[in-house]
């Protein structure tokens, strides 16, 4: 069950991507010239997404694999091109027009998907893979936990998502980001450990066999993020 802190920032991330970050995000996902400061951020979401592709099967022909905040849907294409079936959604218009604009024309028909939709729609069906590339990493700890409870529930072998990890600068740049007119902030992340995680997730399971099997922290200049991966044995 989703909560009234979930809705309230899912509604303020897709105010944020769809008026305030467009032109931003799409030189960022794009190859055209940015700052140094995003250059890093950049690479670390390449690795990041080489990271979460390569703890999927190489071989994914026939397996339904959701994209739950897609973006401009690299990710979902990297997948398609190993032969998933992949729906991408995510909350941004804006982003989705991206993501479908930038869809390769050799893909077949339905091999990447992309919609604007919430990641716990249940009518979004089952799936075999769910990845989530900084998609919770703005989220509450009691958020994060409650959606990868819910995603797992519709999922048959694993879900990989990532966190803002608890350090000393993502904390001091968590606290700063509220001193800014509110106008010029971006969403605040909210930085947790992978052990206070866990403890969240302690029983809010429906299969309790649940747990999470591996992480890898990728620091990159100003980008710091977590994947993590929760499998059912």
């Amino acid at each position: 069950m989703t909560s009234g802190t979930y809705h309230t920032r899912r509604d303020e991330l897709e105010r944020y991507f769809d008026r305030t970050a467009v032109e931003a995000w799409t030189r960022l996902t794009s190859d055209a010239p940015v700052s140094r400061v995003r250059a890093t951020v950049r690479a670390g979401r390449d690795a990041m997404r080489e990271t979460i592709a390569s703890w999927l099967p190489q071989d994914l022909c026939g397996a339904r694999v959701l994209d739950a905040g897609c973006g401009t849907g690299a990710l979902s294409v990297a997948l398609a091109r190993r032969g998933a079936n992949v729906l991408g959604v995510d909350v941004s218009p804006t982003l989705v027009g991206l993501a479908n604009e930038r869809a390769p024309k050799d893909l077949a028909p339905g091999q990447a998907t992309f919609a604007v939709g919430d990641m716990l729609d249940p009518a979004l069906g089952r799936f075999d893979y769910v990845v989530a590339m900084d998609s919770l990493i703005h989220y509450e700890g009691a958020d994060i936990a409650r959606t990868v409870s819910a995603l797992a529930a519709r999922t048959e072998a694993a879900v990989v998502f990532t966190i803002a990890p608890r350090t000393a600068l993502l904390t001091l740049m968590h606290a700063a980001g509220r001193f800014l007119p509110r106008g010029d902030r971006a969403p605040s992340i909210a930085p947790i450990s992978r052990r206070a995680l866990e403890k969240r997730l302690d029983g809010v399971f429906a299969d309790p066999r649940w747990r999470i099997a591996r992480g890898r922290r990728i620091v990159s200049g100003f980008y710091i993020s977590e994947a993590l991966e929760v499998v059912r044995p």
